[in-house]
Parts: structure tokens; sequence; C-alpha cells
């Protein structure tokens, strides 16, 4: 792997403990407060580093508020979404996952990562575990990985059979076209990144403790076999990009830019407008006489030892 130089590394590590700042201040922020961003680190930024990072945090923002009318639109039309997120580990799907559903209500938008199957699923028909999952009327599902892994990790470490692998290949195009048929709309995002970019990642995991439980044995075997995962990569695409659902690919090396462009890529997908919501009036409280509010003892109230 070629060599970086020492200047162009510590920019880097500088620019990833930025994100990790800003991940924080994404929950926080609004429109109105973009001037007391702070840069979370002992080092100065240029100007053009806060140009961009204003640049993002303002078109973040925006977009989460058409996320916000897509969501209304979904739930009034009762369409019915499906987005698969897949990619090698690292490449950057949680961390969409993650800005796509922040302000959205969970009972309309919710994510699926489904763990390793157990005993019993491994001797289900390939999909069934994947159905109950599915989304009913007004409902968006967004899949941290899904049925793909079959073609992917499944293929790669040796997981399933040549048989149920061809199998699956067989069967995944007549599946999502069921799905298509059924009035489900199914988007597949797949999130690239270099050999050098997963590289750097896993070692920046690796030295935060934050981050360390993000690492699995399976994540780190999957450097050792970065070419086998590329030929099942290639693979997949090739045998599954259909017309009912094709793949779409996401350039991925920069995580911020990542992120805008996917989410600015679904909501052009689906022909949503803002749907108008009725006016909200709060209600006067009612107060009766009779009633008198209990103190709750002492020992029930968690101390307060931040102040």
């Amino acid at each position: 792997m070629e060599r970086l130089d020492i200047g162009d590394l510590h920019r880097r590590i500088e620019r990833e403990l930025l994100d990790s700042y800003d991940e924080e201040l994404e929950l926080e922020l609004d429109d109105q407060r973009f001037d007391e961003l702070g840069d979370g680190t002992s080092q100065p930024q240029t100007a053009d580093d806060r140009s961009q990072r204003r640049r993002y945090f303002t078109e973040l923002l925006r977009l989460q508020g058409e996320l916000v009318k897509l969501q209304d639109w979904v739930a009034t039309t009762r369409h019915r979404v499906v987005i698969l997120f897949e990619g090698r580990d690292a490449a950057g799907k949680g961390g969409v996952i993650k800005r796509i559903t922040q302000r959205l209500n969970p009972r309309v938008c919710r994510v699926v990562a489904l763990p390793a199957p157990n005993d019993r699923e491994r001797t289900q028909w390939y999909f069934q575990r994947y159905v109950p999952h599915l989304p009913a009327a007004g409902e968006i599902v967004l899949f941290d990985r899904s049925w793909y892994n079959r073609a992917g990790v499944e293929r790669v470490m040796g997981f399933c059979t040549d048989d149920e692998y061809e199998e699956f290949f067989r069967s995944v195009p007549e599946f999502e076209r069921m799905l298509v048929r059924s009035g489900i709309q199914l988007i597949k995002y797949w999130f690239s990144i270099t050999d050098e970019e997963q590289h750097f990642r896993f070692m920046s995991r690796i030295h935060d403790p934050l981050k360390q439980w993000k690492l699995s044995p399976m994540d780190l075997e999957s450097r050792a076999r970065w070419e086998r995962y590329t030929v099942a990569k290639e693979t997949m695409l090739e045998r599954t990009h259909i017309r009912e659902a094709p793949w779409w690919i996401v350039e991925a090396n920069d995580k911020k830019a990542a992120r805008l462009n996917c989410i600015h890529h679904l909501l052009g997908q689906m022909p949503y407008t803002e749907v108008q919501r009725p006016l909200v009036e709060l209600p006067a409280r009612v107060r009766h006489a009779d009633y008198t509010r209990h103190p709750v003892p002492r020992e029930m109230v968690v101390p307060a030892w931040f102040r």
C-alpha cells in the first residue's frame, strides 16, 4: 500500500476526529446555531475547513427537513419502501442510516440489522427471516445489510455451499420482483471505498476506545480477504442488477459527501410532496380543587451527582 505523507496522515486523523465530534453536534444543531460551532479539537482550522463544515451542516439539515416531508408523504399515501444498504465493513453504511433516521418517527421509519442466523433459521427458506421485517402500508424499512449477506460474507467466509450460493442468484431476482409487484418500492445501495481507505478506518477504530466495539473478528478477517470480497461484489452486482430493483453505487471515501449524496439520491427516488399538517392547538390545563400532588419518596429519586 502506498505510504502516506506524515502531514497528510495528520490531516486525515484530524478530519476523523472532527467527524466523530460532528456526530454529536448533528443531534443538537439547528440552522440558527452555526456561529456557535467549535472545532472540538485543539488544532486550528483553516477558513476552508470551517466553510466546508458549515456547508455540510447546512445541507444535512436541509435534506433532513426533506426526509421529514418524505416520511409524512409515505405515511399519508400508505406507500411501502425497503432500502438496502450494502458495502464492505467500515464503508459508512451505519453513518448514512443514522443521518436518515435521526429526525424521523421510528414508527414510520425503522432499521433492521439482523444478527447471524441461529440453528433454526439456518434450516428455513433463506428469505424467510427477512420477510417478517418487510413494511406494512405507510412504512419505510432500512436494512443494514440484508439478504445479500449470502452473496457477500457467506460466500467469502464459506458459510454457504456452492449450491446454496447458486440458488440464491436464481431466487433473488424473482423474490425482488415479487416485492415490487406487491407494491413495495425496493432501493439498493452499495457503498464503495478503496482498500487504503478501509485500512485507515480500521486503524482509527482500533485506536479509539469508543469505536472498538465496531470491529468484530469477521471485520478483521475481511481485511485479509479483500480480493475475494471484490470478486464476490462484482458477481453480485452483475447477477442482481435488475430493472425492477437496480443497484446504486455510493462513492464513500469521503464520508460526509457520501451521506449527503445518498440522501439526496434517495429523496429523488420518490415523487413525494409536502403534506399539510392540521394546526395544533395546545388545550388548556384543567385544574381540580380536590387534586393534590403527592411528593415522590426521596429513596426513589436518582441521585443528582452531576450539577
